[in-house]
């Protein structure tokens, strides 16, 4: 048995070992950036030389100037582009033994008498070399780095050890190995090769003397193994409880994909997970895939862009506005939206000589043929709107016209030509011709516009949401959807919006904020290009090089976000609401999808309605399901009890079996009352930082995280 000093001390060893391999991976780092601003310095050089020689005599030699200037551009943008957490990964490596086939060594099982390591690469988003034109970083495309996404411990080839580095700017954040041979004991400059993170506990359980326990481990990598190079096509369902590694195992097969087919997944891979809190861990564990846009990493409440959740909801609203109900709700809340209380009751206008007006009725069921049955978004049913309503005001103005006589004659260039015409023809473009006439007329007028602008406004998804914050209103069109409880529940959520719907957001706002935006479609924006009264002159626009826009900063990036991945990624997913689940399948209709989860873990009321509507996200989709069966993350005496929970909370749900201990028991502390919860935590918290040298988390819902904040502070 461990005693708690033990635990302690360990710890402290745990967090020397990691600020220690921090520390040589920063001076590595420092060493690259420093070779980094040479090259940089040598292209702006480059560069600078080039633009000056504005005068070089023969036109071969004006091309080769604009050839280098081109190439001197191009390389200091990618530099440019590229210097931001430069530096993600690296392998150790044994001899080769046996031929190398594409950069990746023979799978011969490699003798466990010479554990030195041999060679250390270091991956990154570039090739970079030192002076002596030694490699300082592998960029990831390069043969060299293939093992860094393809070896896996049962198929480790030379990789002894595997580190993600996790970097901003100039500075490592932290790092992460994975021991792919924890059967050897291996050596680097003389010492033994640090392992930190899970790799280190996987080493410690592959070292162990017991052949049950190497067992245990071999099993654990075979089917962690599966999993990373499972068949791509369709769904991949990994369940396991917790401290299985699904996380770990998802996103190493996301690298691996990649990787393997990196034409097929150009499209980007999406990784989803719950709460920005584990996509900070994801973005530890991931290794960065070195492309820019190849691999976005958001949590549900980021994963529109322009829209960011920064409030919780309490769970009884969660429960609400993550049902399946809410999508009816969102899509008559759309329509509602256009009925404004500013909305004009009537059509006045004046055409051709007499005055049209349109009442209130005729205006409403005008407006219920524009939004028909069709699921065409209501902004790009404005142009309809408009033909419409010209239509209507056409129709209105052929009718009053036997009444007060006939129209007013209108002179036209081709009148002579008419008296040759037939009448019935001659009639009709006659008439055509009042029409082009009376469209132009009314269409353009500023009373029409600005009354089309009232009653067909621009719609936002913040300003549709806003006008739910009326319990009255939200109490019409959730009419037979939410009860009055709900109702009163959702209106208050929302009270703090405005107007514009400007305020801040919880995660499942962001999901029905989402749908709205599907539902209504983008406001149609016109857009004006100016032209310099010298182009209209010459009809040329400026003609630049590649160098001038990349010194300009001018981007063609794509205003419009992303709208689909080749393959998506979703953590805990347990733990999205019916709403999530649409919102992330819009972002992945022909994509492939690995979802991981633990459903006796769910946080949602209904996992039968969530897992309907995970059904319809997936479609036909084959599906192929795995299950993580062995805990080495958490020791047994944690386990133990997570088991008798899960026995109560989902029986007949088998727990997975952990295999370590450290003879730390938890400790369980009751309070008399709500109140006393703050104190009694502070109290265990200060405990523990006297025993443990390490750090001490509270685990508390997401809406209670200020709260309990403010139990701990002044504790460091």
């Amino acid at each position: 048995m461990t005693a708690p000093s033990d635990t302690a001390a360990a710890s402290h060893n745990a967090e020397s070992l990691r600020d220690r391999e921090i520390a040589v991976e920063q001076q590595h780092l420092d060493r690259v950036y420093d070779r980094l601003g040479e090259k940089l310095a040598e292209a702006e050089f480059i560069l600078s030389d080039a633009s000056r020689k504005a005068f070089v005599g023969t036109p071969g030699a004006l091309a080769e100037r604009d050839a280098q200037v081109y190439r001197a551009g191009r390389h200091l943008q990618r530099l440019n582009n590229e210097f931001e957490d430069f530096l993600f990964g690296r392998i150790d490596l044994q001899q080769p033994d046996g031929p190398e086939e594409d950069g990746f060594p023979s799978q011969t099982p490699l003798d466990p008498a010479d554990p030195a390591v041999a060679e250390t690469l270091h991956i990154g988003r570039l090739g970079v070399l030192d002076t002596e034109y030694g490699p300082l970083v592998i960029d990831w495309r390069a043969p060299a780095a293939a093992p860094f996404y393809r070896a896996t411990p049962l198929q480790p080839g030379r990789v002894v050890r595997r580190r993600v580095i996790r970097s901003r700017g100039r500075r490592v954040l932290g790092v992460e190995d994975d021991l792919l041979r924890p059967d050897l004991e291996p050596v680097l400059d003389g010492e033994p090769l640090a392992v930190v993170g899970d790799g280190a506990l996987m080493a410690t359980l592959g070292r162990a003397r017991s052949h049950t326990m190497r067992d245990i481990v071999s099993s654990i990598q075979q089917e962690q193994d599966i999993v990373i190079r499972a068949q791509a096509a369709g769904a991949t369902l990994v369940t396991g409880g917790p401290g299985t590694g699904k996380t770990a195992v998802a996103l190493h097969r996301a690298a691996f994909l990649l990787y393997q087919d990196r034409r097929r997944y150009a499209g980007g891979i999406l990784v989803v997970s719950p709460t920005p809190l584990l996509v900070s861990y994801t973005e530890g564990v991931l290794p960065a895939l070195g492309e820019e846009g190849q691999v976005a990493i958001r949590a549900v409440g980021s994963l529109v862009d322009g829209v960011e959740a920064d409030s919780y909801d309490s769970p009884e609203a969660a429960r609400v506005k993550g049902s399946s109900r809410m999508a009816a709700l969102m899509r008559r809340a759309a329509r509602a939206a256009l009925d404004s209380p500013g909305t004009p009751g009537e059509l006045r206008v004046s055409a051709l000589g007499e005055v049209l007006r349109m009442d209130a009725n005729a205006l409403r069921n005008l407006r219920r043929t524009v939004l028909g049955n069709g699921g065409t978004p209501i902004n790009l049913l404005r142009p309809r709107a408009r033909r419409l309503l010209l239509d209507a005001l056409w129709s209105l103005l052929l009718r009053t016209r036997p009444r007060n006589g006939p129209p007013v004659a209108h002179h036209h260039p081709s009148d002579e030509a008419l008296r040759a015409t037939p009448p019935a023809r001659a009639d009709r473009e006659q008439q055509q011709r009042e029409r082009e006439t009376f469209d132009d007329h009314v269409g353009d007028d500023e009373r029409f516009l600005a009354f089309l602008d009232a009653w067909w406004p621009p719609l936002t998804p913040r300003r549709v949401l806003a006008t739910l914050r009326d319990q009255r209103q939200l109490a019409r069109q959730a009419r037979g959807s939410l009860n009055q409880q709900e109702t009163r529940l959702l209106a208050a959520s929302w009270k703090h919006l405005d107007d514009a719907g400007r305020g801040s957001v919880t995660a499942h706002d962001v999901a029905l904020l989402d749908e709205l935006r599907v539902l209504l479609g983008e406001p149609a924006r016109t857009r004006v290009r100016e032209v310099d009264a010298a182009d209209l002159l010459t009809g040329l626009d400026e003609v630049t090089t590649f160098a001038d826009r990349t010194r300009r900063g001018v981007t063609e990036r794509d205003p419009v976000e992303r709208s689909e991945y080749a393959h998506v990624i979703v953590d805990e997913a347990q733990d999205l609401t019916p709403m999530q689940w649409r919102m992330i399948g819009r972002r992945a209709r022909q994509a492939t999808w690995t979802i991981v989860g633990d459903p006796a873990q769910s946080s949602w009321i209904d996992p039968a309605e969530a897992q309907a509507a995970m059904d319809e996200t997936l479609g036909s989709k084959p599906r192929r399901r795995y299950t993580l069966t062995t805990n080495y993350r958490n020791p047994a005496e944690i386990a133990e009890v997570a088991a008798r929970v899960l026995a109560q909370a989902a029986p007949g749900t088998e727990s997975p079996r952990a295999v370590r201990s450290t003879g730390v028991h938890p400790r369980f502390v009751s309070v008399a009352a709500e109140a006393e919860v703050g104190r009694a935590a502070r109290a265990e918290v200060e405990r523990l930082l006297g025993e443990v040298d390490g750090t001490v988390g509270i685990v508390v819902p997401m809406d209670r995280r200020a709260e309990a904040a403010g139990w701990i502070a002044g504790l460091g």
